[in-house]
């Protein structure tokens, strides 16, 4: 049996209720809005300008607002650590992945900081945010950590020194 290619969102809107159904990860994003899937097999389309955030959900619940919002530690997921400002003053952080390729031209898929938690990924539309800031970046090619060198380690290839040779 083939897995199923919808999956649950909730649309949180400005000004609105949230909407609950299902989009197609791979074609949700229309030229004019989300494409939603609702309960009762309505396809309606949202417009961005309505959209706060787009929620993958595990359970539709209406609990997603009770989600962690910062990250308590510096997040040990690889990818650009960074803060997103919404229009309405609020303020979260998540997980981009470290990849320009991956970005989409209307919004941003983030990793919430709460890996238990409801949300599983989160796509934020360009016009919802005022600033995206980035903290940091975690799990960076560029740095590679050195092995300590160890005075008690014996060297079996090294050429002896003048200290060794007695």
């Amino acid at each position: 049996m083939a897995a199923s290619t919808t999956k649950k969102v909730q649309i949180r809107r400005y000004d609105r209720e949230t909407l609950a159904g299902y989009v197609n990860p791979l074609s949700f994003l229309q030229p004019e809005g989300v494409e939603l899937l609702s309960d009762q097999a309505n396809v309606t389309i949202v417009p961005f300008p309505e959209i706060r955030t787009l929620a993958f959900v595990r359970e539709f619940e209406s609990g997603t607002a009770h989600e962690r919002q910062v990250f308590q530690t510096r997040p040990k997921t690889p990818g650009l650590w960074v803060s997103l400002r919404f229009r309405d003053g609020e303020v979260m952080e998540g997980i981009l992945p470290n990849n320009l390729l991956l970005l989409e031209s209307a919004g941003f898929t983030v990793i919430p900081p709460d890996p238990f938690g409801n949300l599983q990924r989160l796509w934020v539309p360009r016009g919802s945010l005022v600033a995206v800031e980035v903290l940091g970046v975690v799990g960076s090619p560029l740095r590679k950590r050195k092995p300590k060198e160890s005075k008690d380690q014996i060297g079996l290839f090294e050429e002896p020194g003048p200290e060794d040779e007695k």
